[in-house]
């Protein structure tokens, strides 16, 4: 299995992300920005970090780098897409996944080991893992409040499109939520970082580890 790795101006956690896919048992093929390829991939991440330095809204210029025409595309025809942190902004600013993130409402930047709940595990990104199973994975962000109106909100939960849910709010996200899928579920967006709980060497345990083990269960 080959999975991008998309860097952007401004990624900090593409080579994180691309070892992450590498520990699962897939080859990790970096994507550039500026490159409308995506090199015959059979999914993709969008890695944490500043893209573009956050100007404008975070995600709001990475949105219309070449290479998202063609992720956006691709995934609207069933492309698994992961977007993490920055990525799950992009996600949202390029109308992938509804809502957005603003800053947290602490309007501090937060570092920290998160204790989060799998709402969903029907999705391409989830399946490893049980339903209402607690998994710790590292947040660091400064713009994490997911926010949307309440019928988006409705839906979400009703549709079951809640991935992940925080336990116990660290940036003010409405209902607790942490991550979102798409309706068809190939397309997930997180603030959370799974790709820095892999290893028991370098991380909180290995509870990030199932996301992408996830992604070579649905696709082989």
């Amino acid at each position: 299995m080959r999975v991008g790795v998309v860097t952007f101006p401004g990624s900090l956690d593409d080579r994180d992300a691309a070892r992450a896919v590498r520990i699962a048992g897939a080859e990790a093929v970096p994507l550039w920005h500026a490159d409308p390829s995506i090199s015959d991939v059979d999914a993709v991440v969008l890695p944490g970090g500043f893209s573009y330095g956050d100007y404008l809204r975070c995600g709001a210029i990475a949105r219309f780098a070449p290479v998202m025409d063609t992720i956006v595309d691709a995934a609207r025809d069933g492309l698994p897409v992961l977007g993490i942190c920055n990525g799950f902004q992009v996600l949202c600013e390029a109308h992938l996944l509804p809502g957005a993130l603003i800053r947290n409402d602490s309007r501090k930047f937060v570092c920290r080991d998160q204790l989060l709940i799998v709402e969903s595990n029907s999705t391409a990104w989830t399946s490893h893992y049980r339903q209402g199973q607690e998994i710790v994975i590292p947040l660091k962000n400064g713009e994490g409040g997911f926010v949307a109106d309440e019928r988006t909100l409705d839906e979400l939960e009703g549709e079951g499109r809640v991935v992940v849910r925080y336990a116990g709010n660290p940036n003010g996200s409405y209902r607790d939520i942490a991550g979102i899928s798409n309706a068809a579920g190939n397309v997930v967006g997180l603030m959370p970082h799974p790709e820095h709980a892999v290893e028991d060497l370098t991380g909180p345990g290995t509870d990030g580890l199932g996301f992408f083990l996830s992604l070579i269960g649905a696709t082989v």
